[in-house]
């Protein structure tokens, strides 16, 4: 989740010179690069150190893994993601993150530096300019190359003096075997050969240790012996390091049976986490049976090759390189990738069927475990099958627009239109996503354009559910203009559109309109007896998303008809449903209701506070307040009416303590504190 530090799931063995060294350099520098070779531990120093600094942060720690990002086009976004910015502008993004750090003092860790150096260094020059609060601590095989970068070289771990390195392979191996000593002389003395032909790299040091459940310590330490043999000791020792790791990695790959070395090779076209239904759909065929993939992947993680959380796999990227170069010797590179990207169009597919079911806020989840992958995918299919990749962005578009991946959704479906112009349902559909895309970028007449071009294809081609898909875009453009009276037209006039019997998530977002639009032109009654029809239908169906915004048109009408009771309790239940998905902007506009109902009340420090808090929600989507006109003045009598009831020097006070959140967890807790609240 953004703004959250990953949890270890290990203990840290050694690093305290290290660590005291990086405590210093963080009170003296801006930008603190850890360099080192691979696997030698520069992720673990640096989360253990980015932990102890925090206390530090007014703003926090952000911790931003690069590891999966495939290219320079995925930096902004990963970064992005980390700090909790879900921009919903059409400025660049570089500029929008920029901006949204400018008056943070917090650290930022970009983890896994390497494949990205050049990306990094123009992206860390720019906002340690922009911001001068805030430090970076970057983990990289190489320097950035930025002015006034401070390294500090993680070297392996001891295998002389205090023997640390002995220390992290008996503890690990203790853990891995329960009731293992390593006690005895003779065990003892290969676990410290084994720690000295490895040179204490602590990633070639846990592939060892996987190998002891399976024979005694000494054994592995003569399969090392002979594996060894080849290396050329009078090497320099960076390059000798190097290749130490690699000829672990490889006689770890020399372990595993011919099924786990084909598995571990095709796990390599996984840029982020994945299941084990994932790794069947992609990595089976020949000789791997999807029966036995299972059974290979246990394997797997029993060697440490793959590691689990309980819910999903993942693989480090120093082994997914070696997994990589040999699919490239296999010859199975272009095969894999195009299975990866197919896997990636039926998961959308699936996603797209799962938003009529009750799994739709499943489906959020598993879109955005997905989403490294699903841009991999992308990326793919628009340099070999634009038509499918314009397939593939039409179906998780309304997902990433919902979730505030707007930058990225708008860069794949402008690619994909340019590429693929042919006419057709699914040209129309991304067509749509473009102009959602575009409403909540603030491009009314673009969206208002693209939602006619819509609505011409889906008659065209006799499309209901397009049909009402395009209603609901030029519905939603009319009433963020503030044309209500069009919004009803457009919403009343489409096909079916007022049958809640069937299950169309399309005829429900035109209903959705049609509250929206009778709540503007003030005709409150119907706006109540229509939404009330239409939450029973969400409800019946699972249908979250039109649920919650439903729930936000009961609170609003609540308040017009002089019922804050009624309105705090649909706007806590709209903000339950938007903190589900992590929809930033749906929170806050659901928090300036409820401010306003609490204001209602005569709460005015609790409303005070919520309407701060959605001040600070605003400020993660880049825009200042917005929303249906309507919303301006409810806004207004919030504020003023919050002030008579406390004053204005307790108001200035509330709203500040609100305001001030700026860290991911901050505004979550902010945001349960807002719920929990009688």
């Amino acid at each position: 989740m953004a703004g959250y530090l990953p949890r270890e799931a290990t203990s840290l063995v050694g690093r305290e010179n290290e660590l005291g060294h990086l405590r210093d350099a963080l009170a003296g520098h801006r930008l603190i690069t850890l360099t080192g070779i691979g696997g030698v531990g520069k992720t673990r120093v640096a989360l253990r150190a980015a932990g102890s600094a925090a206390p530090g942060c007014p703003d926090g720690v952000w911790w931003a893994d690069l590891s999966p990002a495939s290219g320079e086009r995925l930096l902004l976004p990963v970064v992005c993601d980390a700090v909790g910015l879900s921009d919903h502008t059409t400025r660049s993004q570089a500029d929008a993150l920029c901006a949204w750090l400018a008056d943070k003092q917090g650290l930022l860790v970009l983890d896994s530096c390497e494949h990205l150096v050049a990306a990094c260094r123009s992206l860390v020059g720019d906002l340690l300019t922009a911001a001068p609060g805030l430090t970076v601590l970057a983990t990289s095989r190489q320097a950035l190359g930025v002015g006034g970068e401070y390294l500090v070289e993680i070297e392996p771990l001891a295998v002389g003096g205090d023997r640390t390195a002995l220390a992290l392979f008996t503890e690990r191996a203790e853990r891995a075997v329960p009731g293992l000593s390593l006690a005895d002389p003779a065990a003892a003395d290969a676990a410290a050969d084994i720690c000295r032909r490895l040179e204490g790299i602590p990633l070639a040091l846990e592939l060892a240790v996987a190998q002891l459940r399976d024979c005694p310590v000494e054994k592995v330490a003569e399969r090392l012996d002979s594996r060894f043999e080849t290396l050329v000791l009078t090497e320099r020792a960076g390059a000798l390091r190097h290749r130490t790791l690699r000829t672990a990695i490889g006689w770890s790959h020399e372990l595993c049976e011919p099924l786990e070395r084909l598995l571990w090779a095709r796990l390599s076209v996984f840029r982020g986490p994945f299941d084990l239904e994932s790794a069947r759909a992609v990595c089976s065929g020949g000789p791997l049976s999807a029966g036995e993939v299972g059974r290979v992947l246990c394997g797997l993680t029993e060697k440490s090759v793959v590691g689990w959380d309980g819910v999903r796999y993942r693989m480090l990227d120093t082994l997914r390189e070696y997994g990589r170069m040999w699919i490239g010797e296999l010859g199975e590179g272009d095969a894999l990738a195009e299975r990866h990207a197919g896997h990636c169009l039926a998961v959308a597919r699936a996603a797209d069927a799962g938003w009529r079911t009750p799994e739709q806020s499943d489906w959020y989840r598993r879109v955005a475990d997905a989403h490294i992958d699903i841009c991999t995918a992308m990326d793919r299919l628009l340099a070999t099958d634009p038509g499918r990749a314009l397939e593939l962005i039409g179906l998780v578009g309304f997902y990433w627009s919902c979730c505030g991946h707007l930058h990225e959704l708008r860069s794949f479906v402008e690619r994909a239109l340019a590429l693929h112009p042919v006419r057709g349902q699914v040209r129309t559909r991304a067509q749509w996503v473009l102009g959602v895309n575009a409403l909540l970028q603030g491009e009314h007449d673009l969206a208002h354009g693209l939602g006619l071009q819509c609505d011409d294809e889906a008659r065209y081609a006799s499309d209901t559910e397009a049909s009402l898909a395009a209603g609901y875009l030029l519905g939603l453009s009319h009433l963020m203009a503030g044309r209500p009276l069009a919004a009803h037209t457009v919403a009343v006039r489409m096909p079916g559109s007022a049958d809640m019997t069937q299950d169309s998530a399309a005829r429900r977002k035109c209903r959705l309109v049609e509250v929206f639009a009778l709540t503007g032109l003030g005709r409150l009654a119907e706006a109540h007896s229509l939404a009330a029809e239409l939450r029973e239908a969400c409800v019946e169906t699972g249908d979250w998303w039109t649920r919650s915004y439903t729930e936000y048109q009961l609170a609003l009408v609540a308040l017009f008809q002089d019922r804050p009771g009624d309105a705090v309790a649909h706007a806590r239940s709209m903000l339950m449903g938007k903190r589900y998905i992590g929809d930033a902007f749906g929170i806050a506009l659901g928090l300036d209701v409820l401010a306003a109902a609490l204001a209602a009340q005569g709460d005015g420090e609790r409303a005070a506070v919520a309407f701060g808090t959605s001040q600070a929600y605003w400020n993660t989507v880049g825009h200042p307040q917005r929303g249906t006109p309507e919303l301006g003045p409810v806004r207004e009598e919030c504020e003023r009416s919050a002030r008579a009831a406390i004053g204005d020097e307790e108001y200035e006070a509330a709203f500040l303590r609100g305001a001030s959140v700026r860290t991911a967890p901050g505004l979550a807790r902010a945001l349960d504190r807002q719920l929990a609240l009688p």
